[in-house]
């Protein structure tokens, strides 16, 4: 947020806050750890409230549960800004401060009165206007979101309509107040800060317009580096599609089975020239590759740091040796700029820190000896400096520190996967406590938790369908069709159906989904496809081993 790619606040701050939102997140299932610390406020005496389409385990806990329509989030901020404007709880001083285009965002709420978001949403009017009092009001407040909120054609804006609620009420930039969004993966806070998204080199410094930053990155590494933005994973696609894209190296992703519309992905990577694939497992993209790098377990197996969702850098420390021909990622890519021709010698990963700690200034304090006494949060600007506790206390100075914080005007949009007579049930997707995204890291081992793929449905859709408990039925979206098993899931409302990605070599749930993406994050719509369930012949529904039937 506001040039920063990362959350605003610490842990801590969540345990001392007076009031949370979990916006389009289930963290007591899939951020367990972090729920911890919300519980902990919760039982200090914060407010929660929940906003998600199912009422999941989270919202169990939840002071309200805004049980919203797929794909409505902005037609809900919105008509909270309206609420709060109206009402006159509009932090008007820090507005006037700290920020820009207030006035043309006020103009664009003003249709969206409670009755409009209560229609649009399906959230009653009154939990709207109840909540909306309750965050503006609150000393301290926070905003959490996961991917049910950037899973979606209009990702950016979904982020935007909850960073104009907090620019709002000034619940940014101190203590207890902030917006954050959890990560969902081990170190994915880590690998977007050292540059693993195609527009910022390590540090978050902008390719294109920080000509200071990119000048001393070349000096580093002897090379020039085109003031161009790379292409994010959805353009990787789109240019494999034409052809332009003909080599790929996959790093610890899984892309066969993660990447929606799963039958064209499959055709897409089948189609490329060469494709290299660097992991711990033999994962189903591994099986197409033309080079298999067998790597590291970086958890146990590497030296190295990890980030976690409140920006706090963590050493990892070696424990055990990669077993076989198995190397760490370090001596892999060393190794393979040897074979291309640029001789890096075989740096530590100290050593490669100690690179990153000079390009980076929010890296800059943060020495081996230091991290392996406590964990640091960046920025932290040099060796004597603590790590900030939360982010953006500049626009509370006065004058405010570098520039104000803009209001994005949002434009509600339903889903692209339109439900219709012949696709009349809303898919969306999710993760559940005991598996990991594809199974490829969680699937062999056993839990007494897991229990398969299946489709959840509410008892209304079961009772409708003339469907029952582990009874299998065809799933068919308007890009393909498998085959599961029913679960009858009371959380869900009728209309709404659950699946993961968990299980893919049981049911392939991506065959379903739809490859609408974001045009600024290139994030794709997993949570909103359109699809009809449909009975099978007797003596087939009885199996309820959910194998994934032939995708059309």
């Amino acid at each position: 947020m506001f040039g920063a790619g990362g959350g605003t606040s610490s842990y801590q701050e969540v345990q001392d806050t007076d009031l949370i939102f979990l916006w389009g997140s289930n963290a007591r299932e899939t951020h367990p750890i972090f729920f911890h610390h919300v519980l902990k406020a919760v039982n200090n005496g914060a407010r929660l409230y929940v906003v998600d389409p199912r009422r999941t385990g989270s919202a169990q806990w939840a002071d309200g549960w805004f049980g919203i329509d797929v794909g409505t989030d902005i037609a809900l901020s919105n008509t909270m800004a309206r609420e709060i404007i109206h009402c006159g709880l509009h932090n008007r001083e820090f507005i006037e401060h700290a920020t820009t285009g207030f006035r043309e965002y006020a103009a664009s709420v003003e249709p969206w009165t409670l009755e409009r978001g209560e229609l649009e949403t399906g959230v009653p009017a009154d939990l709207i206007r109840e909540a909306a009092h309750a965050y503006a009001n609150a000393d301290r407040a926070m905003i959490c979101w996961t991917l049910g909120i950037t899973e979606h054609h209009n990702a950016v804006d979904n982020v935007f309509c909850l960073i104009n609620l907090a620019l709002l009420t000034g619940h940014v930039g101190r203590y207890g107040s902030g917006l954050n969004p959890l990560r969902g993966q081990n170190n994915v806070q880590g690998g977007g800060d050292m540059g693993a998204i195609p527009n910022k080199l390590p540090g978050f410094q902008d390719i294109e317009h920080d000509h200071e930053a990119r000048a001393r990155y070349e000096m580093a590494w002897g090379v020039t580096i085109p003031p161009r933005y790379g292409w994010h994973l959805t353009e990787m696609f789109e240019a494999m599609e034409r052809g332009e894209l003909k080599a790929l190296y996959v790093v610890g992703e899984n892309p066969a089975q993660s990447e929606s519309d799963a039958v064209h992905t499959l055709h897409l990577l089948e189609g490329l020239d060469h494709l290299v694939v660097q992991d711990i497992f033999l994962t189903r993209t591994a099986e197409l590759a033309d080079v298999v790098l067998p790597a590291s377990a970086s958890w146990c197996e590497a030296e190295g740091t990890v980030t976690n969702s409140e920006r706090r850098v963590q050493r990892v420390r070696r424990a055990l040796d990669p077993p076989g021909d198995a190397r760490d990622d370090i001596e892999i890519v060393c190794e393979l700029a040897a074979r291309l021709g640029h001789d890096w010698g075989h740096p530590s990963a100290e050593q490669v820190w100690d690179e990153l700690r000079s390009l980076s200034p929010m890296h800059a304090g943060m020495t081996y000896r230091r991290l392996d006494q406590e964990g640091l949060q960046w920025p932290c600007w040099d060796e004597e400096h603590p790590g900030e506790q939360f982010l953006h206390s500049r626009l509370w100075d006065d004058p405010v520190t570098g520039a104000p914080a803009p209001f994005h005007v949002v434009v509600h949009e339903l889903p692209v996967d339109e439900l219709s007579v012949e696709f009349p049930i809303r898919l969306t997707t999710g993760r559940r406590l005991d598996s990991f995204n594809t199974g490829v890291q969680s699937s062999g081992y056993s839990s007494p938790l897991r229990r398969g793929e299946s489709l959840d449905l509410s008892p209304e859709d079961c009772d409708r369908l003339g469907v029952a408990e582990g009874e299998r039925v065809r799933v068919t979206s308007r890009r393909g069709s498998v085959v599961a098993p029913v679960r009858v899931d009371i959380t869900l409302r009728p209309g709404l159906a659950f699946m993961t990605l968990h299980f893919p070599e049981q049911v392939e749930t991506n065959v379903l989904t739809i490859d609408a993406t974001d045009p600024k994050s290139g994030t794709a719509e997993f949570k909103a496809s359109a699809i009809r369930v449909e009975k099978l012949p007797a003596a087939s529904s009885q199996d309820v081993s959910g194998v994934r039937a032939p995708s059309h």
